[in-house]
């Protein structure tokens, strides 16, 4: 299609592609040349061919939530066998099995727990904080505007009390798709995607930077898939505070959503339409969680210069079924197979060290 090959040579040059290009691009575009054009935008951000990722641990200090995701199978519903909250000890052996490994950031998220309020959240910030020097990569737009309808107070007013408790970041858990036809579809209860994005321009304007996340492959239509890029891409034009995006397949299994996995080819052509479309935000994460080591590695050339986390803890997606575990040594030879230097970074995107 003669509009697919003009948006392609548009994005490779750095141009803006409106909605409806990429549509066609998610829709039409051939596999190789979608990726062909993605690597060109990726070398162009990135031309030190350097793949960075970060070493940290993914900690839920309770499954307990009150939200019932029909996407979801790690929570537990209130006094269900196997609900937990994290005691303080067990919180913080976790935490010093992660120092020792070389983790540098903590990325902290629960449930909505229904009896939790916001002193327990400040209150694990501070203790946190009074032991360790460690990033504090905390609780996404859901949970904020939980404690905000608990506590009575602003989304604003939550996010001033825990950054001064030692919140450093927020993930951008939560957005599924930022479409609110999808939300009622799949997370009925959870914030619309205004809210979504309301939590995140008010931290930006306080000087909290955040990552920016996609679940696609279940309900959502094309249309919408790149309807929710458009909007993250939006407020970063207003804000500039995402510093990353990261796109993920849906894992169905055990979960009352059910429906099919999508496949590494769908992956990679929505990889490289996020590259595309999301012109403004830096850095584009592979997600091997739910795609594997292989298909991460080939995902280098499909836009992404970031290899994600160790993740020395991970439970919410595996309990979804997908059960990939890929260790720093293979991390560190999947970028140097693919011809890329791998360094480690901070949760900030600062490099600390090249390998």
């Amino acid at each position: 299609m003669r509009e697919v090959a003009a948006a392609l040579a548009k994005a490779a040059a750095g141009e803006r592609l409106s909605l409806e290009e990429g549509v066609a691009l998610l829709k039409y575009a051939d596999i190789h040349a979608l990726g062909k054009a993605a690597d060109a935008v990726r070398r162009r951000l990135h031309p030190h061919r350097r793949v960075t990722f970060v070493i940290d641990r993914n900690i839920n200090y309770t499954n307990v939530c009150v939200c019932g995701c029909r996407f979801c199978a790690y929570y537990r519903r209130p006094g269900d066998p196997g609900a937990y909250v994290l005691s303080r000890e067990e919180l913080f052996a976790k935490i010093e099995e992660t120092i020792r490994a070389g983790g540098t950031s903590l990325l902290i998220q629960g449930g909505l727990h229904p009896d939790l309020g916001l002193d327990y959240y400040l209150d694990l910030l501070r203790s946190i904080k009074e032991r360790y020097n460690i990033h504090l990569h905390c609780f996404s737009p859901p949970e904020i505007v939980h404690m905000a309808r608990r506590s009575g107070l602003t989304v604003r007013e939550v996010l001033v009390r825990l950054k001064a408790a030692g919140l450093d970041s927020i993930p951008g858990g939560g957005a599924e798709i930022l479409v609110d036809r999808v939300r009622r579809l799949i997370s009925p209860h959870k914030i619309s995607w205004r809210q979504w994005v309301e939590v995140m321009r008010e931290a930006h304007l306080l000087g909290l930077k955040t990552t920016a996340t996609m679940m696609f492959g279940h309900l959502e239509t094309p249309e919408e898939r790149v309807l929710h890029l458009v909007r993250v891409r939006d407020l970063q034009d207003e804000t500039g505070g995402f510093t990353a995006f990261i796109p993920w397949s849906y894992q169905p299994r055990h979960t009352a959503l059910g429906g099919e996995e999508t496949g590494s080819l769908d992956y990679l052509r929505t990889l490289a339409v996020s590259r595309l479309v999301l012109d403004n935000v830096p850095n584009i994460q592979v997600s091997w969680v739910t795609q594997g080591a292989k298909v991460a590695q080939v995902a280098l050339f499909f836009g992404a210069n970031d290899f994600g986390s160790t993740m020395l803890e991970e439970n919410v997606v595996r309990a979804a079924g997908a059960c990939y575990r890929v260790p720093l040594e293979e991390i560190l030879r999947c970028i140097r197979e693919a011809g890329f230097i791998p360094a480690q970074r901070s949760t900030s995107y600062e490099v600390l060290r090249e390998y």
